[in-house]
């Protein structure tokens, strides 16, 4: 029996090391985006600084991990062999939540997903307790959970979800007001003041939350209770004057210091405080088998009232889950896709949006620019005018490689998010308030945006949007974790040895997947074949590399239309499904080329007019040929789909022909745009007559099977679309080509490479 146990502790810790790796991946958003999006410092500088709070903060944790082992459960009330089935439900729940939510991108709570994990857990092994005693009924589920604990976990980080919001988007909105976004002037005047202000801010914070928990907390304790008075009097004061000396013999913004030292404490809060979130509930495992090893007492009577007391954790262990998440801080690809969410919400400027807009988005945002117009209806037009010449832009002029340079907010937003932030956790837990850095960082940071101006007109509802959506996935984190840890909790407790094992490999194979997929995305996105706005100048630049893209377009598009073809002719639901899935995946692309075509042309040489009248054809003559595939792909699906007539014979036979001669014309034209040759170009649009010729041919041949022998109208009106809506596809095709031709002969397009 023990031998089981002691593999169930190698499992664990197994998943400790993996949830280490996938919660920093995910966490990592809380203290590094205000740098990252500034830009203030360099990349290497903002990852040296936080590697260095993330494994101070491990190494000097030991006070925290209670969480995992009383604050949700009364240990007391169970016996040795049910806590590790609620550990080992717990770990495998952890890991596979929080893979979930890095791989989605989306910054979710390590902190939530354990405190849910832990009470589903217990709640189930509580009520199968219950179920197997005679005498007890769920009436008396009390005496197994600390529901206590648990609401006010549950209530302070409901709470903190407003008060980030509405804290951080006042203190931005008043630090604009007197710094506007000119506020390098300023900075000598008050900019020394407004620094001090938010170190002093940061450094309590250090203190209050990054060190409790620590070896010191109690010293640290008893110095700052009755002096917190003169100890922030002090901090103001020490800060302010090397605010002045940092800015005379380095020449640089003192907000510079502010930014490192708040990505500092915010990273050393992190791990000192987070890292019960992800190694807590293998300690509590490994100390629950030390009690019970000694006891010589069976697994199921040996009641873990050793779990109610503190108990020191091991600095060796801290250490190496220090160089785990440092680690993981380097290298892991998703904590970059998490980040680059937060960053798409709260940055300055324009650009494509990963979210789309929906009612509830469009309600708020209509309602919020009704409120804002009543209120300005009230306000005297000079206040009016001021205010908004503090919110007034800077212009900055960069070459046209370097536009995708700009940072995503100013040093000024980036300070506020880092003080609040700082200052709301602070208090929180001066308090013994519990709450989510996540939830608090992220709200933060949305309410500063909305404050700045960030979210204009153009993209309010699809920020709102993302913002919804995440809180949203914070919700769905609490109650896929209450319910996927139970239902684990309850599995491993039904099949024991085989469950374990079983679930094991699927965390492993589910692991696996969820890399190489994520994986295969990024090379996607790296690899996908996109005209780049910021290096295109002129007309044969845009020529260029259009041409490469069309070559891709119409080899999608040919691969797509043979296997709707042959799908429909087989009657394949499944391949039909999956090639209307890429076909939709195509049509988004090149809507996302059609939406950021405002800024190519801004990007294009002032006197490039043809060269955008060029780009914006393409753009059309592409969106007209990938909608009728489109079409054709849908139709095709819904009437396999609804178990429709197969088409006849004779109609497939007809299709075949035509997807045919298609597919030595997409070869033609593939070939000729990615050699960039274009001398073809007008033989192959001679041949256009004869296709229609042939698609005219096939809709005579569908009206007489209809005088005769057609039985069935959807058959007919499936027919008739398809071959309309080819004629469709090569009239746009066409056009396209002609126009390419326009460009050659008139001496526009570059000439043949060589």
């Amino acid at each position: 029996m023990g031998d089981f146990y002691i593999l169930m502790l190698v499992a664990l810790v197994a998943l400790a090391v993996v949830d280490l790796v996938v919660g920093v991946s995910n966490d990592a958003v809380n203290f590094l985006n205000s740098a990252i999006g500034s830009k203030a410092i360099s990349m290497r500088t903002i990852m040296i600084v936080a590697s260095l709070g993330v494994f101070i903060g491990a190494v000097f944790s030991s006070g925290m991990m209670e969480v995992a082992r009383n604050r949700i459960f009364i240990p007391g009330e169970f016996y040795f062999s049910e806590i590790m089935i609620i550990f080992m439900a717990v770990m495998i729940t952890d890991v596979l939540l929080l893979d979930l939510f890095n791989s989605l991108g989306l910054p979710t709570s390590t902190t939530v997903s354990l405190v849910f994990e832990l009470l589903g857990a217990a709640v189930v092994m509580a009520l199968i307790k219950i179920n197997a005693s005679d005498t007890q009924t769920v009436l008396d589920l009390g005496k197994y959970i600390n529901s206590d604990s648990a609401l006010l976990m549950i209530s302070g980080i409901l709470l903190s979800v407003v008060m980030a919001f509405s804290l951080g988007a006042f203190v931005q909105y008043v630090s604009r007001l007197i710094f506007s976004f000119h506020y390098e002037k300023k900075m000598k005047y008050i900019g020394t003041a407004f620094g001090a202000v938010a170190l002093t801010a940061i450094t309590y914070f250090i203190f209050i939350k990054g060190l409790s928990g620590t070896p010191f907390s109690n010293q640290i304790s008893e110095l700052l209770v009755g002096h917190e008075f003169y100890i922030l009097g002090g901090s103001f004061i020490f800060w302010a004057v090397l605010s002045q000396i940092y800015t005379i013999i380095f020449k640089k913004n003192s907000l510079v210091l502010v930014i490192l030292i708040g990505t500092f404490g915010l990273a050393l809060a992190f791990a000192g405080n987070d890292l019960v979130n992800f190694i807590g509930v293998p300690m509590a495992a490994w100390h629950s088998y030390e009690a019970w090893s000694v006891s010589g007492v069976d697994p199921t009577l040996f009641p873990m009232d050793q779990l109610a007391k503190k108990v020191p954790t091991e600095s060796g262990l801290l250490f190496l889950a220090g160089a785990v998440m440092v680690l993981t801080l380097w290298f892991s690809k998703k904590a970059k896709t998490v980040t680059e969410t937060e960053l798409g919400l709260a940055r300055q400027g324009d650009g494509h949006e990963k979210f789309q807009a929906n009612f509830l988005s469009r309600f708020i945002v209509r309602g919020s620019v009704n409120l804002s117009n009543g209120i300005n209806y009230f306000l005297p037009k000079k206040i009016q005018e001021k205010i908004d010449g503090q919110f007034l832009k800077p212009v900055i002029s960069l070459t046209k490689n370097k536009s995708y340079e700009l940072p995503a907010f100013d040093m000024i937003r980036a300070s506020v998010n880092l003080m609040v932030a700082g200052i709301l956790i602070s208090i929180a837990t001066s308090y013994k308030l519990p709450l989510s850095t996540t939830y608090v960082t992220f709200m933060v940071a949305m309410g500063s945006s909305l404050a700045d101006r960030a979210w204009d007109r153009e993209s309010a509802v699809f920020r709102v949007a993302g913002v919804m959506n995440v809180i949203f996935g914070w919700f769905l984190t609490a109650f896929i974790a209450f319910t996927a840890a139970g239902f684990l909790a309850y599995l491993i407790n039904l099949g024991g040895t085989p469950i374990v094992a079983f679930l094991l490999l699927l965390v492993g194979f589910l692991l696996i997947r969820s890399t190489l997929n994520h994986s295969k995305k990024i090379k996607e996105q790296k690899s996908k074949s996109s005209i780049d706005r910021a290096e295109l100048i002129t007309i044969n630049e845009v020529i260029n590399e259009s041409s490469d893209h069309i070559s891709e377009v119409i080899r999608r598009v040919n691969k797509l239309y043979t296997n709707v073809v042959n799908d429909l002719a087989s009657h394949d639901l499944n391949k039909l499904s999956k090639t209307e899935k890429h076909v939709k995946k195509l049509n988004k692309e090149i809507n996302v080329l059609k939406e950021d075509v405002f800024y190519f042309i801004r990007s294009l040489h002032e006197t490039s007019v043809e060269a955008s009248r060029f780009y914006i054809l393409v753009l059309g003559y592409l969106q007209d040929i990938t909608q009728s595939i489109e079409f054709i792909s849908t139709t095709s699906f819904k009437h396999v789909s609804n178990n429709h007539k197969n088409l006849k014979k004779s109609q497939i036979a007809d299709l075949n022909s035509i997807s045919e001669k298609l597919i030595v014309l997409f070869d033609k034209i593939e070939s000729d745009f990615s050699k960039k040759d274009f001398n073809n170009l007008r033989a192959i649009i001679d041949e256009k007559q004869a296709l229609f010729s042939h698609l005219s041919l096939s809709i005579d041949k569908q009206i007489s099977r209809i005088r005769t022998e057609e039985s069935s109208p959807k058959n007919t009106t499936l027919y008739f679309g398809i071959l309309l809506e080819t004629k469709d596809l090569i009239s746009a095709l066409m056009n396209l080509l002609e126009l390419y031709q326009e460009f050659y002969i008139l001496g526009k397009a570059p000439k043949k490479s060589k």
